[in-house]
């Protein structure tokens, strides 16, 4: 139905009906959705059930409204994340014209335009997943969080449609490119890749609010099952953060992110290293491959293997790390090191996932927004000096919107699942203080 709104009702006429298009058809989606859920609340849950409280002894009386406000809160709350992410990552809006204009003085200041924009526009989705936390957890405990994030994957549908939609015209541009078409073709692939920068950078902003609470829902669940485990003598009122060694790995965890993100853009710096490499032995062997009308064809496989393998390797290292960490701290430091290594962990990897998605979101399409613009305007047109300074955004960035930014919802979720795990094992030794007995 949604979709029909999109094709049929508010039809794309013009390359600016593009995100408006797909916009009406998030919104629409959200609206209908509230309905939608509302009888399946009622129809589903019983007319009044009870949940034990993940902190404290006593026992929560729910009712399907209450369930149904969770995920409403969840799904009004991914929308607004969405459009908010969609005025900073889309030219048409002035903090990516800005991050454009910070071109005409050199691509340090491009630079520095664009990670501002990243931090400041993880403000107001941070603001928002507060308060859906709060409201959720208030209504249903952590119940309310899981269906929250249920919310927020409640128009998963609408959101893979605009999320795939932006590869798509990616890779129609290349082809259109390679295929030397008319360049009035690239220019209409560029407008609708503009759009899927934008679209990739909400389904982003989406990815990462549903993540941040299925990670708040599995550590609720974690600490549940100590509690189970212990008899109720652990985590009875809760998780002490002023406890030295809960405090102490609250600030590792929050490095910890960091530390994946780091590892993540170094690997891609060395993939491309290696293939500029690759590509400029191709050129000096085959010097042929240079000219307007090539006779040799260039070694398309070698490419394709530096890739396939870069990509398998240097995964090899952060993944090791984000899933030895949580082991390791439970079972030399106890369960409440865990504690406090997942909160930190969550809380950073929020703020660095949206700031480096949109960071990166917001140089793509400044250089998009410069190469539309004509040789005698102020940003001066594709293949100037300004444009040169957005294309060295643009470089930064790929890995900030498509490795390391996405992937935090990785460390997230998994380091969560894993403690979950062997929460029991981790009680096992040393009745949840590790094997150092510290706490």
């Amino acid at each position: 139905l949604c979709s029909f709104i999109a094709t049929d009702i508010f039809t794309v006429k013009k390359e600016a009906d593009v995100e408006t298009a797909l916009k009406v058809q998030l919104i629409s989606t959200t609206a209908l959705m509230i309905p939608a859920t509302y009888g399946a609340a009622v129809w589903f849950l019983p007319a009044e059930f009870y949940l034990k409280q993940t902190v404290g002894t006593g026992t929560l009386t729910l009712n399907p409204w209450q369930a149904w406000v969770c995920v409403i809160m969840g799904a009004v709350g991914g929308l607004v994340i969405g459009l908010i992410t969609e005025y900073y990552t889309s030219h048409s809006y002035q903090p990516v014209r800005e991050v454009a204009n910070s071109c005409k003085t050199g691509a340090a200041t491009n630079m520095i335009y664009g990670i501002a924009l990243g931090y400041k526009s993880a403000i107001i989705p941070v603001i928002v997943l507060a308060l859906v936390v709060y409201g959720s957890f208030t209504l249903c405990d952590m119940y309310g969080v899981a269906l929250a994030a249920i919310g927020f994957l409640t128009n998963l549908a609408t959101g893979l449609t605009i999320d795939v939609y932006g590869p798509v015209c990616d890779n129609a541009g290349g082809i259109a490119e390679m295929a030397e078409l008319d360049p009035s073709v690239r220019e209409k692939t560029d407008a609708l890749d503009a759009a899927g920068n934008t679209t990739a950078a909400i389904g982003k902003g989406f990815a990462i609010g549903s993540a941040a609470l299925v990670s708040l829902a599995l550590f609720g669940a974690f600490v549940t099952r100590i509690r189970h485990s212990s008899g109720d003598t652990v985590f009875q009122n809760g998780v002490n953060m002023l406890e030295p060694i809960t405090f102490a790995f609250l600030i590792i965890g929050g490095m910890i992110p960091f530390a994946f993100a780091a590892m993540t853009m170094k690997s891609v710096g060395l993939a491309a290293m290696e293939m500029v490499m690759e590509v400029q032995r191709q050129f000096d062997e085959k010097p042929h491959l240079l000219d307007a009308n090539p006779t040799e064809r260039p070694d398309y496989d070698a490419c394709i293997a530096i890739s396939t393998k870069a990509s398998l390797k240097e995964m090899v290292p952060p993944g090791a790390m984000v899933m030895l960490t949580p082991l390791l701290t439970g079972i030399i430091f106890g369960v409440s090191a865990v504690s406090g290594l997942l909160v930190g962990s969550l809380v950073a990897s929020v703020q660095l996932a949206i700031s480096m998605s949109n960071s990166g979101g917001a140089w793509d399409n400044a250089k998009k927004y410069i190469e539309k613009a004509s040789p005698d305007s102020e940003l001066k047109g594709k293949g100037s000096d300004i444009h040169k300074a957005a294309v060295v955004g643009d470089t930064v960035g790929d890995p900030f919107k498509d490795t390391s930014g996405p992937a935090l919802n990785i460390v997230m979720k998994l380091m969560a699942v894993l403690s979950l795990v062997f929460a029991d094992t981790f009680y096992a030794i040393n009745d949840g203080t590790g094997l150092l007995a510290l706490s």
